[in-house]
């Protein structure tokens, strides 16, 4: 009995130590592969992205299913490339499963069909259903991850001149966005070990999927584009994604106090509803929305002072009132002050839920709205 207690004690420590040394191994393949033409700051991220991907999978076994299916239909799907992108069009996986624009509407009809499941086990009080639900999810994600992969590898395949990391347009970062939201929810319901918050998160990722649609289909999006000259640099690499983690972090906070506000209405009111009892204890709740919002302002605090350094890099001043740099502030004077009535005046409760739902509306005008009503240095993002 005590070798059986030994035995489970030591298998996770063996896994963990096992994934640290598999990231290891795939930094030092890649450097072996392609560290002649490396420079400095692309051994960097090869280093740091290792010990992320090694921390976060640490203590997070999905996350390690998740990093290990995406490496592996990433790999098929270049290796059936080759070198030839018409490949596209004969090769069945390619065609059907794997290529880019196939992965993202897999990625698509997953999403919403994991929002309907959640919803679902939710009214149902099924927890197979809602065990199908992060299934999906997890299914979601690793199909639009694997879809941005793909796609980064057919822009080289394009021409040299037109490969870039796929964060360039709103069609691709519309996708980071779905994905990034969807492994921080999945991380939390992990952790609070409640599936009931999925069907409000999934909703704002299935609204990012319509507009995938729409601008895919009705404007040709997909088609994938040499980049503008204002993004060609290194910064992009780094200062898009950490604001999409804001991003996603700042959404997945408001639809959790939309959650919160039903829950606590219902309950004010002394309903009996089959609603109210099976969501989680508002006091969870808060806790989440505090944690994303938390999260996202560090990750956009990170994104805004990248965006500086970039600006200055290019057009030659760290800061020049641009609309999309003065509604970013607003963004981030927004969080700043959710966070400091929270932690230091102690605000909780229905005002605070209200303010994250409020405050993805004034996100997503810094993020879209800016885009299409107001001009600037930042007008290679319009619609």
């Amino acid at each position: 009995m005590i070798t059986t207690t030994m035995n489970k004690t030591r298998s996770p420590i063996a896994m963990q130590w096992s994934w640290w040394l598999l990231m290891a191994l795939a930094a030092g393949l890649l450097f072996m592969m392609y560290g002649s033409i490396l420079d400095g700051y692309e051994i960097g991220i090869v280093i740091f992205s290792a010990a992320m991907l090694g921390w976060m999978g640490q203590n997070w076994p999905g996350f390690r299913v998740h990093i290990a299916v995406t490496t592996a239909l990433s790999l098929i799907a270049v290796q059936i490339y080759g070198n030839d992108l018409s490949a596209g069009d004969s090769q069945f996986f390619l065609n059907y499963i794997l290529s880019s624009q196939s992965a993202i509407m897999w990625m698509s009809a997953l999403f919403v069909m994991a929002t309907v499941a959640y919803f679902a086990a939710l009214f149902a009080r099924s927890e197979f259903v809602g065990k199908v639900g992060s299934a999906l999810t997890w299914s979601g994600v690793t199909m639009g991850l694997v879809g941005l992969m793909v796609r980064w590898r057919e822009s080289y395949l394009i021409s040299h001149d037109v490969g870039h990391i796929p964060v360039s347009n709103l069609y691709e970062v519309f996708i980071l966005f779905a994905v990034i939201t969807g492994l921080i929810y999945l991380f939390y319901e992990r952790r609070y070990q409640t599936r009931a918050m999925g069907g409000f998160v999934l909703l704002v990722i299935s609204a990012s999927v319509g507009f995938i649609l729409w601008y895919a289909f009705d404007r040709n999006a997909a088609e994938i584009q040499p980049l503008v000259p204002a993004l060609q640099s290194y910064w992009m690499k780094i200062h898009v994604p950490a604001n999409f983690v804001g991003y996603g972090a700042f959404a997945m906070a408001a639809m959790i106090g939309v959650a919160y506000l039903l829950t606590s209405s219902l309950q004010k009111r002394n309903e009996q509803s089959s609603f109210a009892a099976v969501m989680p204890e508002l006091g969870v709740m808060e806790d989440v929305m505090y944690k994303a919002i938390a999260l996202g302002f560090a990750f956009f605090t990170v994104a805004t002072i990248l965006g500086a350094l970039w600006a200055a890099e290019a057009w030659g001043g760290y800061w020049s009132w641009d609309p999309k740099e003065t509604w970013a502030l607003i963004v981030w004077l927004n969080y700043a002050a959710w966070l400091h009535m929270r932690m230091i005046k102690g605000w909780h409760g229905r005002p605070m839920a209200w303010w994250a739902v409020i405050g993805l509306f004034v996100t997503l005008f810094a993020f879209l709205g800016v885009n299409m009503f107001l001009g600037g240095l930042h007008s290679y993002g319009e619609l």
